[in-house]
């Protein structure tokens, strides 16, 4: 099915650099597929509205159900991300699903949904070749926030949000955009921390850097394809209409001219300004994998400039979906084969325990 949401078109080039990662694993199982993290939770398949649509999700109970429970809604990262964080270039990333498996074990219920263009919700009411702005996403998080603070499992006042990647972005703003029952606490994994085109500057620049290192892309090409990629950049911020002859050549999908409304609006979100703004009183604890390819050191970096408070935790030997990386030879590639980092629980049940009591 075709999704012509302009995430995905981001997600064409964002998240080219993990699709490519390798990794080793230790502890597999006979099947060769890692063992998960955590606890296995008490789940159920839930519906929810939001404007037109309805939407699919996940709600999950710690192993032994309980009342009163503190909860985590999980925003998924950017493109056709699914409840789980899986999308068609990393079909067992299991993201999404890994966390909720953590906090099921730390006593935490959470809520995960399959966001419009992926998974059971698909495109909902939608045509299939419909585009899709960013407040629709902005909406679907308020509502799926509110879905979770009236499930009668959950204490509402002891609410988080956990964003992943680009969901870190609708984590920073939850407090805007949810009507009732403010979150206590974020959890940033690996989040941006500088503004969406900036971060997608330095990612498309190192792709075509290593295609002219490795003798696929020549001198000439490589610079034209990074004069046109900031040329685009500097239209979409001034306004311009971007024609078709101006998009950089292998990045159509990206810079369609359908997708600068969207593109121009997210881009104008600053992460160390939105962490600025947060409500005193906001925990925040930003996880980052040492070996993740698409957020830089430097960009964490930025991004606790905003949060003089906050907990960080750099997560050794874990990619942009904290599952173990090594680049040695022969290291395993496939998601399914790479364990889950061990080193995620103890920073994030720390964190719990201080924020939520846990």
């Amino acid at each position: 099915m075709p999704v012509r949401s302009p995430l995905r078109a981001a997600a064409v080039s964002a998240l080219l650099a993990a699709f490519l990662a390798t990794g080793c694993s230790p502890g597999t199982d006979d099947s060769g597929t890692v063992e998960p993290p955590g606890a296995r939770p008490r789940q159920s398949d839930v519906t929810f509205r939001s404007g037109p649509d309805t939407l699919h999700g996940t709600f999950a109970l710690p192993p032994g159900g309980g009342e009163d429970l503190p909860a985590a809604l999980i925003v998924s990262g950017s493109g056709p991300t699914d409840r789980d964080g899986d999308n068609p270039g990393r079909p067992d990333a299991g993201t999404n699903k890994n966390f909720a498996r953590l906090l099921a074990d730390m006593g935490v219920a959470s809520l995960r949904y399959d966001k419009l263009g992926s998974g059971e919700t698909g495109m909902a009411s939608r045509d299939d070749d419909a585009t899709v702005g960013f407040g629709v996403f902005a909406q679907e998080v308020a509502d799926a926030y509110s879905h979770l603070a009236s499930r009668p499992e959950v204490d509402p006042s002891r609410l988080i949000v956990l964003g992943h990647s680009e969901g870190a972005l609708f984590a920073l703003r939850a407090h805007e955009i949810v009507e009732q029952h403010p979150p206590r606490a974020l959890v940033l994994a690996a989040p941006p921390g500088r503004r969406y085109l900036d971060t997608l500057d330095r990612q498309i620049t190192e792709q075509v850097r290593r295609a002219e290192a490795a003798g696929s892309m020549d001198y000439s090409a490589a610079d034209q394809t990074l004069s046109d990629m900031r040329s685009a950049v500097a239209a979409i911020r001034d306004g311009d209409e971007l024609e078709e002859a101006d998009v950089p050549h292998g990045y159509g999908g990206l810079f369609d001219p359908r997708y600068q409304r969207f593109l121009r609006r997210i881009d104008a979100l600053d992460p160390a300004r939105l962490a600025r703004d947060l409500p005193a009183g906001t925990g925040t604890l930003v996880l980052w994998g040492t070996a993740d390819s698409q957020i830089a050191r430097s960009d964490v970096d930025r991004l606790m400039t905003g949060l003089p408070d906050g907990e960080r935790a750099d997560i050794p030997d874990a990619d942009h979906v904290f599952r173990r990386y090594s680049d040695a030879p022969g290291a395993e590639a496939l998601d399914s084969r790479r364990r889950f980092s061990p080193d995620v629980a103890p920073a994030l049940r720390g964190f719990l325990e201080s924020e939520i009591g846990i």
